[in-house]
């Protein structure tokens, strides 16, 4: 069954240990955050309705925790029948967690008392802080402030709360806690609160519950990466779904979810601010930046992360996981009684490139054993109206196509409520489940439920309400499986945010080129030259009859824009006249001042393709490299890859291979076939680079990169570097 209990332990690990990950990122261990010995609310009340009252309600009539809890508030004497201490100051003891519940403008103060009592964690529930606008970030640096200073980390502000719902403690003012108390082995991390509890009760009508719920809010201290790492570790959580309105630290995100890799745990992501719409709004939210939704995305695939696109397909993966770690191969069989709604399944799992399964001999006689002679026989496993009357059938045939060695998940549409015939079937499928690791998943297709559809849900079969969000929730637990089989267990990312000091500088093209011929990164050999004279004598020292020139200015990233280049001077006259209409051409647009020169190089001979290799930092997630068509191509089809450095071979293959243009590399319909074995070998090369220079590159962008045919290896046709240091870039 999905619905456990959370396994408590017979002795919590000490409160304030750190745990520094495999990444180096440290954790605090979160033991007592999560399940505290003792609880004290700082502004308790018992008015009716209000937060503080709300959150001794739930503490003590909807929580079976036994813990100690004490009240604190200077302006009553009680509350709840129980005593209030003036300030916890006035504490006899040291309890694990204070919640704080009062005023924004005594929040600050409370916390202050808290971390010189000595308490490990505070729950912030105020709001009006970072969300506010520039005053409110900077009451939330005097909280990190007071977290520096005393040890106490802040949980919030501007959150409801923290519910261990597997351990029966509801440390939250929601009026919704008392419902919502289903154990299970979903743990979610969101910043906001609806979209959390919105997951839970979805999750809930499945008959799946979720085990913890951190729901941080601001974030000012500890962060969903914290909450992430901590239930990777958890051993009653299975599958962590979070909700992202911004990723404050790449690192110690990135850190989280490796951790969770290890322990084989998927995170189910829903990344809110994919538009400036959403962006604006996240930022209003809980003041969270929403960052770039093209690199979230990227970063999200390459650490194993399901990204979803909305809450009804979160709770579809993460269900569909929770019941089983895939393994990447599986295979599916539709089982259906209707053959609209098998046909339809089917064809679904084709258009979503997955793999219906060939059933095995001994099934095929078992099914043809009980099914009427009219039934067809195969995948569909059609067993037609029949199955409606008759429970033999019904057993007989769900259960050898559970049993059926060649399927790994069964799928089951339900067109329609059947009555006490759905009942039947129902019944079935719960009785082959057991025992049975390949999941039978029902698709109830129709908007009125019954009492079939409830014995579904008891029975932990979590029916998905279509068709296509069926088989899509599949090919997400597919791909998972796939992303751990063929992960680097050994692979970390570089994950460096921050430049070195000192503002940002661009280099010429020459000497970008120059630096990629010492990395290793094959780039035509030119000369810069300053005179027509010098162009013309460049040009008969060239052993190409055809060059190419081009302004030399790191002042001046796009050369076509300004008139800055002539291609296919094949004269020494030719060559002074071209040195002449690039001066003339670039001093319209910009003072001849900025031009160091033109630079004569030998032009490629075709056929190449031209690709454009990016590698640029992110200020989130550290140093990303983008792959594609080059040209004007990448911005007319956005055909690109994307990975975190440092690149290895097997990644830098899978990159070129994952774009469109990969058909086109490897010799389209018999077209000529291009050297990817050296486009493969450059990338990591410019990789290896960027790490080994990673302070101070800020972008390196070659556009384009000639790939040419198989064997002839690849030429960087232009580059430019943007680096970032208080002196001149250091080789």
């Amino acid at each position: 069954m999905l619905r456990t209990r959370r396994h408590l332990p017979a002795q919590a690990p000490r409160t304030g240990r750190r745990v520094m990950d495999r990444e180096g990122t440290v954790f605090q261990d979160l033991s007592h955050l999560v399940l505290p010995r003792s609880i004290v609310v700082v502004g308790a009340s018992d008015k009716p309705d209000s937060i503080g009252a709300r959150t001794i309600e739930n503490l003590t009539t909807y929580s079976t925790w036994k813990g100690e809890l004490t009240l604190v508030n200077p302006g009553r004497q009680t509350a709840a029948g129980m005593p209030c201490l003036p300030s916890v100051l006035d504490l006899k003891t040291v309890p694990d967690v204070a919640i704080v519940s009062v005023r924004a403008e005594h929040v600050v103060q409370s916390l202050n008392e808290c971390g010189e009592r000595g308490i490990p964690f505070a729950i912030v529930f105020t709001s009006g802080f970072g969300e506010m606008g520039e005053a409110g970030h900077a009451v939330e640096a005097q909280m990190r402030e007071i977290v520096a200073r005393t040890g106490l980390r802040i949980y919030g502000p501007n959150c409801p709360g923290l519910n261990n719902i597997n351990a029966g403690l509801g440390m939250s003012f929601s009026p919704a806690y008392r419902i919502d108390r289903m154990p299970g082995p979903i743990g979610v991390a969101t910043q906001g609160g609806g979209v959390g509890r919105s997951f839970m009760q979805s999750a809930m009508a499945r008959g799946v519950g979720t085990g913890l719920w951190f729901s941080g809010g601001n974030e000012a201290d500890l962060q969903v990466s914290d909450y992430i790492h901590y239930m990777a570790d958890a051993d009653d959580i299975r599958v962590i779904y979070t909700v992202l309105e911004g990723v404050r630290d790449g690192p110690r995100f990135m850190a989280a979810a490796l951790q969770a890799a290890r322990r084989g745990k998927p995170i189910v992501a829903l990344k809110v601010g994919k538009s400036d719409y959403g962006a604006k709004a996240a930022a209003s939210h809980t003041a969270a930046i929403a960052g770039s939704a093209e690199i979230n995305s990227a970063v999200f695939r390459e650490l194993g992360v399901v990204e979803v696109d909305d809450i009804g397909e979160a709770v579809d993966v993460a269900t569909l996981l929770a019941r089983g770690q895939p393994t990447g191969r599986e295979k599916i069989a539709v089982y259906c009684f209707s053959g609209g709604s098998g046909a339809l399944t089917s064809d679904r799992i084709g258009i979503e490139g997955l793999e219906m399964s060939e059933l095995a001999p001994a099934t095929l006689d078992k099914l043809k054993k009980v099914l009427p002679p009219y039934a067809p026989l195969g995948n569909p496993v059609d067993v037609t109206g029949e199955v409606l009357a008759d429970a033999n059938i019904a057993h007989a045939t769900i259960e050898a196509t559970v049993k059926d060695p060649n399927t790994q998940v069964v799928l089951v549409p339900i067109p329609v409520e059947y009555g006490k015939t759905t009942q039947l079937l129902a019944e079935c499928m719960v009785k082959a489940q057991v025992g049975e690791k390949t999941p039978i998943v029902p698709i109830w297709m129709s908007d009125r439920e019954g009492e079939g559809h409830r014995l579904m849900v008891e029975g932990g079969l979590a029916p998905i309400r279509s068709v296509r969000n069926a088989v899509l929730a599949v090919k997400r637990h597919v791909g998972y499986g796939r992303w751990l089989a063929g992960r680097d267990a050994a692979w970390q990312p570089l994950g460096q945010p921050q430049a070195a000091p000192g503002e940002r500088t661009a280099m010429s093209e020459a000497a970008a080129k120059k630096l990629l011929q010492a990395a290793g990164v094959n780039a035509p050999v030119g000369t810069v030259v300053h005179s027509a004279a010098e162009a013309a004598d460049a040009f008969a020292q060239m052993a190409s009859n055809r060059v190419a020139m081009k302004v030399v200015s790191a002042q001046i990233t796009h050369k076509t824009d300004v008139g800055g280049v002539q291609l296919g001077i094949e004269s020494a006259s030719q060559a002074e006249a071209a040195f002449e209409a690039i001066r003339q051409n670039v001093s319209a647009h910009h003072h001849p001042s900025v031009i160091e020169g033109v630079l004569v190089e030998p032009m490629l001979d075709k056929p190449f393709v031209e690709a454009v290799v990016g590698i640029h930092r992110d200020s989130v997630f550290g140093h990303v490299c983008t792959f594609g068509l080059g040209g004007v191509s990448i911005e007319l089809f956005k055909d690109v890859s994307r990975r975190l450095l440092p690149l290895t071979p097997a990644s830098a293959r899978a990159m070129v291979m994952e774009t469109r243009c990969h058909d086109l590399l490897v010799g389209h319909r018999g077209q000529t076939a291009f050297d990817v074995d050296a486009l493969v070998q450059t990338l990591v090369r410019l990789s290896d680079f960027v790490v080994q220079h990673a302070e101070q590159i800020e972008e390196l962008e070659i556009n384009p990169l000639a790939v040419r045919p198989q064997g002839q290896g690849v030429a960087a046709l232009d580059a430019v570097l943007t680096h970032s240091s208080k002196e001149n870039f250091k080789w």
